[in-house]
């Protein structure tokens, strides 16, 4: 009967990144009473998510980037013979119970998870279109939050807004007196999550005196760049640098 599992046999190339999104994360947030057009007890558990999966959930990601309800997973090495279904089943699971535990929910969330080949000279492009994205989002959500506060249903303010580029959204908000350049990084620009070595005081039971040692921990960084720019490109790569270089340390 094992010639009967379907996609069984599929399997990626590394490196690759596991994409996962949350499954009706709006609701989740309504009843939860969450701030719109962001909170950040909801942004916190999705980064103590992030910070789980590269630190428990096995997949040994070297490099993670979340915003809104989204998570990206660089991962460098192979992990479960990079078959597919193994990839995206274990990293959804894992997810959705990370965050109903970090999230404190009363029910159980989930995610999907989907699997994106890339070589690494294609990441910073790749990160580059996750930041826009997180870009669009928040002007889209300010600008429908503050059309909303008017007494706009959803529906209508969505409407209003439907084709508006993104002078037009910048020009609204200002006009309620937002300018959504000052707002705080992590909303316009996502957080990123990775390992890095840090000096913390050991202990060396020979000569019984306290040293200076080296250990790797997860870093979240919530002011990022704009990847798209030469400091964005460099500032990467040199935090992929660190934890690959980590990795095999």
């Amino acid at each position: 009967m094992k010639d009967h599992e379907i996609y069984s046999g599929l399997i990626t190339t590394v490196p690759f990144v596991l994409r996962l999104d949350g499954r009706s994360f709006h609701h989740f947030s309504r009843d939860q009473g969450f701030e719109k057009p962001y909170d950040y007890n909801f942004s916190k558990a999705m980064v103590e998510t992030t910070a789980s999966l590269l630190s428990d959930s096995g997949l040994s990601p070297s490099f993670a980037y979340t915003f809104s309800d989204e998570i990206s997973l660089y991962i460098t090495t192979p992990v479960f013979d990079c078959r597919v279904e193994k990839l995206v089943s274990v990293a959804a699971g894992f997810a959705s119970s990370a965050f109903t535990l970090h999230a404190g929910a009363a029910h159980p969330l989930s995610f999907d998870c989907r699997v994106v080949p890339l070589a690494e000279f294609q990441l910073p492009k790749y990160l580059a279109w996750r930041q826009a994205e997180a870009w669009r989002n928040h002007m889209n959500g300010y600008a429908h939050k503050l059309l909303t506060d008017t007494g706009l249903s959803a529906t209508v303010a969505q409407r209003k807004l439907d084709g508006m580029k993104a002078s037009d959204l910048h020009e609204l908000a200002f006009s309620f007196g937002v300018n959504l350049s000052e707002t705080p990084a992590w909303q316009r620009r996502g957080t990123a999550v990775y390992r890095t070595l840090t000096e913390r005081d050991g202990y060396n039971p020979i000569t019984k005196e306290t040293v200076q040692v080296m250990r790797r921990v997860v870093a979240i960084d919530e002011n990022l760049p704009l990847f798209k720019t030469p400091e964005g490109t460099a500032w990467f790569a040199e935090k992929l640098a660190a934890s690959l270089s980590d990795v095999q340390s």
